[in-house]
């Protein structure tokens, strides 16, 4: 989910709208060889409509299974807003934030087990072999995960809606979208050490190739409050550069090449440009035209750029998968609002 201000309102567009009917999907387990690359693709589903999904498509064949999730697990139902999906060793870790839960499933998506009594989970991140933290919409804490246990064994106190989060070296990064900052964590203690102001609701978090820190932050567009694309250095806390939108921009979903030295975010269009860059992109590297692009991965395989058009936030997604170029190779279609991308 984005803001929820602007989720909110394109809810009600939405719901506005009868859904299209979808295909039946298969009712036994999918299995694609080790040898071919898989895509998961993540989709959040319609607020409240329980049809979160995940696809996958095979790179080799172009194939898709438009609900892998539930062909895994005998048509057993996702959740509610898939939010993000984390691997650690061989399992997988979904977020499904308005279920109040995290789905645990194996290499193949075939459920574990679930955690519940959470508020609104959004993004795990693993910190060592044996321990994940957790961010959350509305518990004002962030939630340390037991990896053995696969249960919740504590809490970092911290005011408002934590968000995307990294490791750089011994230390955590997490962003708080409810007040502007950057959290530092010591995960040997589980304590806040600092914080860094970085603007208004700030969304995305990548840590390059040269160690550098990048925020993307979306603005409050409601107070004329526009957006910002921040290197930070997470030694020091500066912030060495700040690279402003305008207050009719919305950009998110920043993400980093295979290589790390290149980013690439949404703002109508796909928006790249590398990390040494001092001043943001003149143009649109992908031009959205009518599409609502909504989700952004790069495939480290080979560098391919895969974006997901929303439509009407209602329908199923459309993924358009791009060269390193920006030339338009293939298509398929996914579940409702794609939001992500996680590449095998």
């Amino acid at each position: 989910m984005k803001k929820v201000a602007v989720v909110l309102i394109l809810i009600s567009l939405a719901s506005c709208k009868k859904d299209k009917p979808e295909p039946a999907q298969p009712e036994t387990p999918v299995v694609v060889q080790p040898t071919q690359q898989r895509v998961f693709v993540l989709n959040e589903g319609k607020f409240q409509s329980e049809n979160a999904t995940i696809s996958l498509y095979n790179v080799a064949t172009a194939e898709v299974v438009k609900e892998y999730y539930q062909a895994q697990n005998g048509n057993a139902k996702l959740g509610d807003v898939a939010q993000s999906m984390t691997r650690t060793g061989d399992r997988y870790y979904i977020a499904v934030n308005n279920s109040k839960k995290i789905v645990v499933c194996d290499k193949d998506m075939k459920k574990i087990t679930e955690i519940t009594n959470l508020l609104s989970p959004r993004y795990i991140l693993p910190v060592s072999d044996s321990k994940a933290y957790v961010t959350d919409l509305s518990s004002n804490s962030i939630h340390i995960l037991d990896l053995a246990s696969n249960t919740i064994s504590g809490q970092i106190q911290c005011f408002g809606w934590t968000e995307r989060l990294v490791k750089s070296g011994n230390e955590v990064f997490v962003l708080n979208e409810g007040v502007g900052k950057m959290y530092v964590i010591n995960p040997s203690n589980d304590k806040i050490t600092d914080s860094v102001v970085v603007g208004d609701y700030p969304a995305s978090l990548e840590l390059d190739k040269n160690g550098k820190l990048w925020v993307l932050t979306q603005g409050d567009s409601f107070n004329n409050k526009p957006g910002q694309l921040c290197k930070i250095d997470p030694t020091t806390r500066a912030i060495e550069l700040k690279m402003p939108f305008t207050s009719a921009d919305f950009p998110s979903a920043l993400c980093l090449n295979k290589t790390k030295d290149t980013l690439l975010y949404l703002n109508n269009g796909v928006w790249r440009m590398p990390v040494t860059a001092t001043t943001k992109p003149a143009s649109a590297f992908i031009g959205a035209g009518t599409r609502m692009f909504y989700g952004l991965g790069v495939n480290p395989a080979n560098y391919s750029i895969y974006v997901s058009d929303a439509i009407d936030f209602s329908q199923s997604s459309t993924i358009y998968i791009y060269d390193n170029a920006g030339n338009e190779k293939s298509f398929f279609k996914s579940g409702v609002n794609a939001n992500s991308f996680y590449f095998e």
